[in-house]
């Protein structure tokens, strides 16, 4: 997997995000921390399901997205990762820093709505062939806020 995936990706995750978020109606009130977390629930659900209507994508030659759930105020984005004759063991010790790195950064600058309200990603990425969790990137307000010190 080389920049072009994480560059494709990047890409595609700004255009569910806004899609999605830019979809929904914002109303500005004074609302009580459990009314928010309850509505941040909602929107998460919609989110979810919406961007859920056309899967599996293919994202690049290595990687498809095969699900998008809700969990409270998490979504939860599986992809697949097919590397062909690259073992999983290969693919965790040579990739998951430098994709870390990358989707993490693509996800605070491409998901600032959802961050700045509470709501947490995980992008978890799966063997194609073994199904075997390779890794998974958890980014919520306080990662980005921390990533964005480290400049």
């Amino acid at each position: 997997m080389k920049k072009i995936v994480l560059s494709s990706f990047i890409g595609f995750s700004v255009c569910l995000t806004l899609g999605a978020v830019d979809q929904l109606p914002v109303k500005q009130q004074d609302v009580s921390p459990k009314q928010l977390e309850s509505q941040n629930r909602q929107i998460v659900k919609l989110a979810a399901a919406e961007e859920s209507k056309n899967l599996p994508i293919k994202i690049d030659k290595y990687t498809t997205i095969v699900d998008i759930k809700a969990q409270d105020t998490t979504m939860i984005y599986t992809f697949e990762i097919n590397s062909g004759a690259k073992s999983d063991e290969a693919i965790i010790k040579e990739d998951h820093s430098r994709m870390e790195k990358a989707v993490t950064q693509g996800i605070c600058r491409s998901s600032k709505r959802f961050m700045d309200a509470q709501i947490t990603k995980i992008y978890r990425y799966i063997s194609a062939v073994s199904k075997r969790k390779l890794f998974e990137f958890k980014v919520n307000q306080a990662v980005c806020s921390k990533l964005n010190k480290s400049y």
